[in-house]
């Protein structure tokens, strides 16, 4: 894959487009919820948590929990998941397309929605520790996806313009970030369809990273 020179990063969310964690985050929350009666079918997970903020998802399913409650449920829902989440294998594609950003020098950046202990509890077993700067963790900015927030963040930390990066997103909500901070988005479609996707404004939509027309889009940016 050759990567153009004006293109000078790369903006990656995680969950569902680093890695497939749409299995191990299904199951921990149908063991968390079942106890109080939610049946957690894979359209509910989908409509409903996919891509988004588990404070967000806790608030919404049980809005008279108080706040200590509703803390204690998402700690025990993000402990649930990490100690899962030691299988974890990165997408196809994905390590060397990180590893040709780095050689070329532009910026390979995270932007994601997952707690902070979780990002780096994934990016270790993955073996990229050390692949990303800037992290945007939602949770430390402040403001999470769908808004803009977190991507504008990165591109203000990278001293770019939206149109000299490429976002990688696999949810509605991360595509609505990515694209309403103007930033050129692939969908990543590991968990929805790419029909879907494409109907979300992004510019291409990829089943990985080694899919053939990721390679002709990034080389034409």
């Amino acid at each position: 894959m050759t990567i153009s020179s004006k293109l000078k990063a790369l903006l990656f969310d995680l969950d569902g487009t680093l890695a497939d964690t749409t299995a191990v985050h299904y199951e921990t929350w149908v063991e968390v919820l079942e106890p109080y009666g939610y049946n957690v079918t894979w359209d509910f997970y989908r409509d409903r948590i996919s891509g988004r903020l588990t404070p967000e998802v806790i608030a919404d399913l049980f809005p008279n929990l108080s706040d200590e409650e509703a803390q204690e449920m998402a700690e025990k829902k993000e402990a649930q998941f990490r100690e899962q989440a030691g299988d974890l294998q990165p997408l196809p594609g994905l390590l060397d397309l990180v590893e040709k950003g780095r050689e070329r020098g532009i910026g390979i950046a995270l932007v994601t929605n997952a707690p902070k202990d979780n990002v780096f509890a994934v990016l270790n077993v993955l073996g990229l520790g050390d692949a990303f700067d800037p992290v945007v963790i939602a949770e430390e900015l402040g403001v999470g996806k769908p808004d803009p927030g977190p991507y504008q963040a990165a591109l203000e930390a990278l001293s770019i313009s939206a149109d000299e990066a490429v976002a990688f997103e696999d949810s509605p909500s991360g595509i609505a970030s990515s694209v309403d901070a103007g930033i050129p988005t692939v969908g990543i479609a590991s968990v929805h369809d790419p029909e879907d996707l494409e109907e979300l404004g992004v510019d291409l939509v990829a089943q990985n990273f080694a899919d053939p027309k990721l390679k002709t889009f990034i080389d034409s940016r």
